[in-house]
């Protein structure tokens, strides 16, 4: 992988300049979840795949998609084909609670299978960190921010006051994958609303993230778990 890897404050810079030059900048990120959709008929058989505790969670409605989908898969793979930055976990890492294998190794395979190599790479977990950065708050502020997740109206109350104090214009509700089409319609009738755009909606974010900056010029930025840190204070 040839990326540009970027520290916290690389990523800080390239998100303000996007936000200040008002052009479309996606920052999406690949943790165990995005790999095990990836592999799916590709490196691994579907009964592979199925046989995976983040899998057997899934098809109980606890992942926003069901397995198998391999139209989900082309879509992420193709996403990250074309993010801007893509978070990745280093090897050996131990910040996200998964067996190794699910992680920087199975990214390898399914990143070599699709060709996929981002411009810009930072650690996959750089949600965490932007959440806890005083410097990523104050570039929001004033800025017109669409929330879409599952727990729209807890976190929109909770950005709205002290100590983020957003601007949220919108917040859309997303619950399933099912929801992909019609919310991306809905992204690119509105696109003059909105500045930023949040999304904490799974392995969907991957897709919403990178289309949004796509079809609406704007900065979007896959915040996976940073809404737990938000409404609980820890990321699980």
């Amino acid at each position: 992988m040839n990326s540009i890897y970027l520290e916290l404050q690389d990523v800080l810079d390239q998100l303000e300049a996007a936000i200040m030059e008002q052009r479309p900048l996606s920052l999406v990120r690949v943790g165990d979840g995005e790999n095990i959709v990836m592999s799916q008929e590709t490196v691994w058989t579907t009964e592979q795949v199925l046989q995976e505790r983040w899998a057997k969670k899934a098809n109980l409605g606890q992942k926003g998609l069901h397995l198998p989908n391999t139209k989900l898969r082309d879509e992420v793979a193709s996403s990250l084909q074309r993010a801007d930055i893509v978070g990745i976990l280093p090897r050996g890492d131990s910040t996200i609670n998964a067996p190794d294998y699910l992680k920087r190794p199975l990214t390898d395979m399914v990143f070599a299978h699709f060709g996929i190599a981002p411009p810009m790479t930072c650690h996959a977990c750089v949600n965490r960190e932007l959440v806890q950065n005083l410097r990523f708050w104050q570039m929001l502020a004033g800025k017109r921010v669409l929330l879409v997740t599952r727990e729209t109206e807890a976190l929109r109350v909770m950005l709205e006051h002290e100590p983020y104090n957003l601007n949220i214009v919108n917040a859309l509700p997303f619950d399933s994958y099912d929801q992909m089409d019609e919310t991306l319609h809905w992204i690119q009738d509105n696109q003059h609303t909105f500045d930023v755009a949040l999304f904490s909606c799974g392995v969907n974010a991957v897709i919403l993230a990178e289309r949004t900056a796509a079809l609406a010029g704007k900065v979007a930025i896959d915040f996976g778990k940073a809404n737990n840190i938000i409404l609980k204070g820890r990321a699980n």
